[in-house]
């Protein structure tokens, strides 16, 4: 059996699950002489493992030798740095590329390969070059390369894997594979990428599907080439859905060619890990185009998982459910076996550009990680740990500074470890985050989140927007439609408001979902654009007794462009116009008949407790407190229409609903069709009418908390609350509806975390509850952080409990410990005899 295993969504070293917490540290940037120390750094930190690329450009000598021993340069002993991390007692995660991006020119590719290859240089648009230097993937010159790059890494590798003794427990695969393409809107075009476009399109569609699709003979070289490249209309959207299919078959077999160069060479019997882009300005709502690119070279395949790049700044209101929907995104297109983890996790300050334009607060690292770990994340790379410098390259190229990267002499200088070895506030920040987490790790790694009976529905083929010919008029109106609607929702409102409201959630891959596996309610930010397999998918959902909560506009066309309304014929609904919004209209709306006395733009923005506006009956929102009927000011109101419908909102202009309640066989559906604000009161109430409650829900004083809870196989359960507020939040919590702690309320302060056990053994006792946070679990003992000044440990048991400090008091098999006075920094240990 493999000594590293991917197995029912965990990483399993050496027969049990683990927790790996990483930093990257670049050898190749530092002196050997410095190498111990941050390694000691990283292990101080509270990490377990090292991450690091290894740069092609660097260890390729300009004789075309490699040196990965350090016979030309010290800092190209790539052995050496493996071997001293494994006498550190660290875990190791290589990143040999090929491509390995980290700001070294050409991405790490070899000058030479441009220089005998030019023609991998791709084209694009309208046969235009590509300015980037990326490559054909599938070019033989370029695998025959990388093969070759591979040949002479990757013995070095194995021969340090984990079963064989030594600290390598997973390879990255390249490195944000089709990045370059997207973010500079220039796909790869070059004559060989449209000939074998041609023959996947016929393959898949055959000669005349692939001609109707771009209006252009696959028999004609030419003339394909030229439709792919300047899409035309009326077949411009045909053209671009064609080209994004055929990228992720593409990207999925480059993937399968460095796996099998991977494994010629030596590598087996750990993971491979593959990395997803898209996070960008502090937001993650582009992250899943990078989700969408890359999921067919993970999924389905054995010891195989994808890892996400999160460059969010800052943890607030504003994208904390960024960071909850690209993890769930990412784990809805994962197969039974495969975790999430994160191989680039902001760690330092931001000040990326050394202009002191950004600086994180240190805190953000700490929230960011106990809410990734709270979804399942089971290894965070701090990236970057530890800065350094760029050495000059073997053979210079008079291009400035002729080093090996682009950012100059010193690199990293934002880590948490700059480059001459200073630590910045971020490095005690994430010392926090890791040793909270290192001291539960075995909970943690072998726990899964909980949710509530709802998943966020998820459409990769929303988000193959990565490319759009600058003079398609149709293509720029999709894109701007489904950027406009889709995922999180209109201003991110439908993902905001379920996560800030108390619901915890997974996602659901629409285009392939299990329907005996899918939650029964489903809440979907529709765009126009709608596949048709996706909408036959909603249809048989609703059919079957499944609930639908919508939330956008109406699909009313598939990916290519063709007219599709299943889902709006099965709903019985109609669109009869839209308001948008503009300088001089301003579209209201209102609750009308089931929804009357919306209380939107009201109360419900995060003081309304979880009760308010639920009971049956009570009508959608009623009881949060604003009497009457209120206008609400919305982006857009799609006015519908159906003979079933019972209206919930109406615009005021018209008084034409716009968010209506409907029956489709044996399910329901909410349609909400106008772009109301984050009400979370009206939220929670819309999904009430769906018989969607949180199980741990919150009645709090204000917005900004983030509830969930992560439980084990046997039914060990933590309670993890993480507030981005700029402020503290006074909240009280039930589970199921029966109050926590007794109904106490609990005050979580600004811009930080708690981890409440809820269930745990202890020994021979079992922690019932407890204010304090879990700072350590180890057999009969566990270390635990006073949290809120007379705070309380409640244990079952007949057992003696031991209190480092307090008063321990025994009634009815119940052991209480009472903390009395302010929280110490100090945790209080508790034994059980």
């Amino acid at each position: 059996m493999p000594r590293v295993l991917l197995h029912d969504r965990r990483i399993v070293v050496d027969g049990r699950p683990r927790l790996l917490l990483a930093g990257e540290v670049h050898y190749f940037r530092l002196p050997r002489a410095q190498w111990a120390d941050r390694l000691d750094r990283l292990r101080e930190c509270g990490g377990d493992t090292v991450a690091t690329y290894v740069p092609w450009l660097w260890h390729e000598l300009p004789d075309r030798t490699v040196d990965l021993t350090g016979r030309t340069h010290e800092q190209r002993d790539l052995a050496g740095f493996l071997d001293l991390a494994h006498a550190r007692g660290l875990r190791a995660i290589v990143r040999p590329g090929p491509f390995i991006m980290a700001e070294v020119k050409n991405e790490g590719i070899p000058y030479r390969v441009y220089d005998e290859h030019p023609h991998l240089l791709p084209t694009t648009w309208d046969g235009a070059p590509i300015h980037t230097r990326t490559v054909d993937y599938l070019a033989p010159e370029f695998l025959a390369a990388a093969d070759g790059w591979y040949a002479e890494v990757l013995p070095v590798i194995a021969e340090r894997l984990a079963d064989r003794g030594g600290p390598v427990i997973a390879i990255q695969l390249d490195n944000e594979i089709g990045m370059l393409s997207w973010v500079t809107n220039s796909p790869d075009l070059t004559d060989g990428v449209c000939t074998d476009l041609r023959r996947w399109a016929v393959d898949r569609y055959g000669e005349d599907g692939a001609a109707d699709r771009t209006g252009a003979d696959p028999g004609d070289p030419a003339a394909w080439s030229a439709a792919l490249r300047t899409p035309a209309e009326p077949r411009s959207l045909a053209v671009h859905d064609l080209l994004g299919r055929y990228m992720r078959d593409r990207y999925r077999r480059y993937v399968a060619a460095l796996r099998a160069s991977a494994e010629r060479h030596g590598v087996t019997g750990v993971p491979f890990l593959i990395n997803v882009h898209g996070t960008g300005g502090g937001r993650g709502r582009t992250f899943p185009i990078g989700i969408s690119q890359l999921f067919e070279s993970y999924r389905g395949q054995p010891q195989v998982t994808s890892g996400s790049d999160y460059y969010l700044g800052d943890l607030t209101v504003t994208n904390v459910a960024d960071l909850y929907v690209s993890n769930a995104f990412l784990a809805a297109v994962h197969d039974a076996d495969q975790p999430l983890t994160s191989l680039e996790f902001e760690a330092g300050n931001g000040d990326y550009g050394q202009d002191l334009s950004t600086l994180y607060p240190p805190e953000a690292v700490e929230l960011k990680t106990r809410l990734c770990v709270a979804q399942g994340n089971r290894l965070l790379n701090l990236y970057l740990f530890a800065g350094g410098y760029n050495p000059p390259l073997a053979e210079p190229v008079g291009d400035g500074n002729d080093r090996i990267a682009f950012t100059g002499e010193r690199h990293g200088f934002a880590a948490p470890v700059d480059p001459e070895g200073r630590l910045n506030p971020t490095f005690h920040a994430a010392r926090r985050a890791l040793h909270a987490m290192r001291g539960i790790a075995d909970l943690l790694a072998d726990s899964d989140e909980e949710h509530d009976g709802l998943a966020l529905g998820f459409v990769p083929d929303h988000y193959l927007t990565e490319y759009h010919h600058p003079a398609s008029a149709s293509r720029a109106e999709q894109v701007a439609d489904l950027e406009r609607f889709r995922g999180m929702g209109p201003r991110d409102v439908l993902a905001r408001a379920l996560l800030l409201a108390g619901f915890s959630f997974p996602a659901v891959d629409l285009q392939s979902a299990d329907p005996a596996t899918t939650p029964p309610v489903i809440a979907l930010a529709s765009a126009t654009t709608l596949g048709r397999d996706v909408q036959q998918r909603l249809v048989a959902h609703l059919r079957r007794g499944g609930r639908l909560l919508l939330h956008g506009v109406l699909p009313e066309r598939d990916h290519d462009g063709t007219p599709c309304t299943l889902l709006a014929d099965a709903l019985g609904l109609t669109v009869t116009g839209r308001a948008d919004d503009s300088p001089h209209h301003f579209p209201s709306v209102v609750g009308a008949g089931l929804g009357a006395g919306l209380g939107l733009g009201g109360a419900g923005l995060g003081g309304v407790g979880v009760g308010a506006g639920l009971g049956v009956g009570a009508g959608l929102g009623a009881g949060v407190g604003v009497g009457g009927a209120v206008e609400v000011r919305v982006g857009y109101a799609q006015r519908l229409a159906g003979p079933t419908a019972e209206p919930l909102l109406t615009e005021v202009g018209s008084g034409a609903p716009c968010a209506v309640e409907v029956t489709v066989g044996a399910g329901r559906a909410v349609v909400v069709a106008a772009d109301v604000p984050c009400d979370l009161g009206f939220w929670r109430a819309t999904l009430a009418r769906l018989g969607v409650r949180p199980r741990l829900a919150p009645d709090a004083d204000g917005p900004g908390l983030v509830l969930t809870s992560t439980v084990d196989r046997t039914g060990q359960r933590l309670l993890h609350l993480v507030n981005v507020a700029p402020s503290a939040v006074t909240v009280g919590l039930t589970w199921h509806g029966e109050p926590v702690l007794g109904g106490r309320r609990l005050r979580v302060p600004a811009r930080t975390g708690m981890i409440l056990p809820y269930g745990i053994r202890v020994g021979a006792a079992t922690l019932v509850e407890t204010t304090c946070d879990l700072v350590a679990h180890d057999g009969d003992e566990v270390l635990l952080r006073p949290t809120q000044g007379d705070d309380e440990v409640v244990l079952a048991t007949d057992r003696p409990v031991d209190a480092s400090r307090g008063s321990v008091t025994t009634t009815d098999g119940l052991v209480v410990v009472r903390l009395p006075g302010p929280p110490e920094d100090e945790p209080v240990r508790i034994s059980v005899r």
